[in-house]
């Protein structure tokens, strides 16, 4: 194969259509844009979401309660949930980098540890938050934490 031989696949490349180019051609006089007006010229661009006139969708529907723009999304691990983890994978320590390996969260997810259920095995954290009955929980065994940032 070289160069000069290459060619596109049969059938990819279309002929293109060659528009206001008499009467005879089929697509003369108004080029296929209609009559007259705003949207036969030039540079004619319509507005994101018009709809011709209707009400457009985002006035005709209300609007309810607060969205937090800053709000921290957290990936969410229970204690008990940790101790099934650890018998599944064989963690030695509970990181984000060991979670993301295991494909448990996303690269990107920041994961905060919550106090439900019983811990039975020491180990070390590096999580981003933890519960106030977590942290206990993980120091009464002996196991240190370490906050991400």
């Amino acid at each position: 194969m070289k160069l000069h031989n290459l060619k596109p696949a049969e059938g990819s490349v279309h002929k293109q259509k060659r528009l206001g180019r008499g009467e005879a051609s089929g697509k003369g006089g108004t080029s296929t844009k209609g009559n007259k007006g705003q949207q036969s010229r030039r540079g004619y661009q319509m507005k994101l979401g018009h709809e011709g006139g209707q009400m457009p969708i985002q006035r005709r529907t209300p609007k309810r309660g607060f969205k937090n723009n800053n709000r921290t999304e957290y990936k969410v691990f229970n204690l008990a949930q940790i101790e099934l983890l650890i018998a599944k994978y064989g963690f030695t320590e509970f990181s984000v980098d060991n979670l993301y390996m295991n494909s448990l969260i996303n690269r990107t997810d920041k994961v905060k540890i919550l106090g439900n259920g019983e811990l039975a095995t020491k180990l070390n954290f590096k999580v981003n938050a933890i519960s106030e009955k977590a942290k206990a929980a993980i120091e009464g065994l002996g196991g240190t934490i370490e906050i991400l940032k």
